[in-house]
């Protein structure tokens, strides 16, 4: 099941190093099946507060998200973007095909329900 790196990284004062991390960044994904959905784009606030920018990178699975994170490859070049951009980075499943939300909520009406008896 496809899976997710997603950041919330803050605004940041241009810097070599960064430039030097995007530069680097694909080789990195490359071994692990990993490519940019969302890179360098303006995003749209609904609700809340967004500052900064979004980053989402899908993988095969988990697996493969878990291992380009680890990757000496990448840990080499994290410190690129680390050192002079904050952020908030996950690594999430996705659903799968077919992933019906009226299913959850029935299963979460039934707890609801099992609660107030």
């Amino acid at each position: 099941m496809i899976a997710y790196a997603i950041a919330h990284l803050r605004p940041a004062a241009p810097h070599p190093d960064i430039a030097e991390y995007m530069e680097r960044i694909p080789a990195t994904l490359e071994p692990f099946g990993g490519r940019f959905l969302v890179h360098a784009t303006r995003h749209e606030v609904k609700e809340g507060a967004w500052p900064g920018h979004v980053v989402m990178i899908a993988f095969p699975g988990i697996t493969e998200a878990r291992d380009w994170w680890d990757s000496p490859a990448y840990r080499e070049i994290a410190p690129l973007r680390s050192r002079h951009i904050e952020g908030d980075i996950i690594l999430i499943d996705g659903v799968p095909d077919g992933y019906d939300p009226a299913v959850t909520a029935a299963a979460l009406r039934k707890e609801l329900d099992a609660a107030a008896d």
